[in-house]
C-alpha cells in the first residue's frame, strides 16, 4: 500500500498544490490561458505523438478494444444523463452536460502521465486510443445534442460540419494521427526533433495536475444538487466496473490494455465538463460542483483502483 501512496500523492499533491495556490493568490483567471495553450497545442500533442510514432502499426488496429473501451463510455454518457433527469428532474439540454459529466474523465490531464506511471511504457497505446476515440465519440454527440435542443438551431448540416472541424482539428487528435502515419510508414524522428519533444513530455504531467487545482479552486461551489452524486457515483464507481465487464466480454485483450481501460475509466469528470456548460450556458454551477466533488473523491476511488491493480486483484 505504501508504493501505491508513494505513486498517487505525488499526482494529487500536485493538483492541491496548485488549488491552494488558486485560493491563496487569487490571480485572474485569464493567467491561466498560456498554460493551457501550453498544455493543449504542445506539451500533450508531443506525448501523443511520441507515444504513436513509437508503436508498431499493427497493436493500434485493435478495434475490439476501441469498440469495447467507447461502448463503455457511452454507456456511462447514458446513465448519467438518464440519473440526471430522472433524480434532478433536468431539461434536455441540463440533462446532456450531467451526461457528460458522467461520461468525460479528465482523460487528457491526468490519464497519460497517470497510467505511464502505473503501468508503464506498455500502458501508453492504450492510453492515446481511449482519449482519441471517447473525444471523438462525446465531441461529436454534445454538440448534435445541443444544437438540436437549443432555441436558436441552426442547419443541422453546418452544424455536423463544425463538429467535423472541430475534431478533425483537435491538436490532441491531429498529434496522434500524424503518430500513427509515422509508424505506419515508419518514418524516423531526427535526433533534435525527438528530443525536444521528450522535453515537451516530460513537462505535460506537472503542468497538467497543477492546471488542475488552479482551474478548480478558481470554479465557483454553491449548493450540491440531488443529481451530483449519482452523477459522480456513475463516474467513479460504476465506469470502472463496466470497462472491466467490457474487457472480459470482447476481449481478451493484453493485460495491461485492459488494465488500463478501467484505470482511465476510474478518472474523475474532466475540467473541460465545466468549459462546455459555460459554453452553452447550461448546468454551469452542477457542472462546477460535479468536477469539484469528483476530483476530490476520486483521492480515494482512483487511489483504490491502483492499489488494486498494483496488488494483482485487478488482472485479466
Amino acid at each position: 500500500m505504501l508504493d501505491v501512496l508513494n505513486l498517487a500523492l505525488p499526482y494529487f499533491g500536485l493538483i492541491f498544490v496548485g488549488f491552494a495556490c488558486g485560493r491563496w493568490k487569487r490571480l485572474p483567471e485569464n493567467g491561466l490561458a498560456w498554460m493551457n495553450f501550453f498544455l493543449l497545442y504542445v506539451s500533450l500533442p508531443a506525448l501523443f505523438f511520441r507515444i504513436m510514432s513509437r508503436t508498431p502499426f499493427e497493436e493500434l488496429n485493435n478495434l475490439p478494444f476501441v469498440v469495447a473501451t467507447t461502448l463503455g463510455t457511452s454507456c456511462v454518457f447514458l446513465l448519467s444523463g438518464a440519473a440526471g433527469r430522472w433524480i434532478g428532474g433536468l431539461s434536455l439540454r441540463e440533462t446532456t452536460i450531467a451526461a457528460l459529466a458522467g461520461g468525460y474523465g479528465n482523460i487528457g490531464y491526468m490519464g497519460p502521465g497517470l497510467a505511464l506511471a502505473v503501468l508503464g511504457p506498455k500502458a501508453a497505446v492504450p492510453t492515446a486510443l481511449i482519449f482519441c476515440f471517447d473525444s471523438i465519440l462525446l465531441f461529436s454527440i454534445v454538440p448534435l445534442l445541443m444544437a438540436l435542443t437549443g432555441t436558436d438551431r441552426g442547419p443541422l448540416l453546418s452544424t455536423i460540419g463544425m463538429v467535423l472541424r472541430a475534431i478533425v482539428f483537435h491538436p490532441l487528435i491531429v498529434a496522434a494521427y500524424c503518430g500513427a502515419l509515422a509508424a505506419a510508414l515508419h518514418l524516423p524522428v531526427p535526433v533534435a526533433v525527438d528530443n525536444t519533444l521528450q522535453f515537451l513530455q516530460n513537462a505535460a504531467a506537472p503542468v497538467a495536475l497543477f492546471v488542475l487545482g488552479v482551474t478548480v479552486a478558481l470554479r465557483p461551489f454553491g449548493r450540491v444538487p440531488w443529481e451530483i452524486p449519482g452523477v459522480v457515483a456513475i463516474k467513479l464507481v460504476l465506469h470502472p466496473l463496466i470497462a472491466a465487464s467490457l474487457m472480459i466480454a470482447i476481449g481478451p485483450f493484453p493485460p495491461e490494455w485492459a488494465v488500463t481501460a478501467v484505470l482511465m475509466a476510474s478518472l474523475p469528470p474532466a475540467l473541460n465538463v465545466f468549459v462546455i456548460a459555460r459554453q452553452y450556458d447550461s448546468w454551469v454551477e452542477p457542472a462546477s460542483v460535479a468536477v469539484l466533488t469528483g476530483t476530490f473523491i476520486s483521492v480515494l476511488t482512483l487511489t483504490s483502483v491502483m492499489w488494486l491493480i498494483k496488488t494483482g486483484q485487478i488482472a485479466f
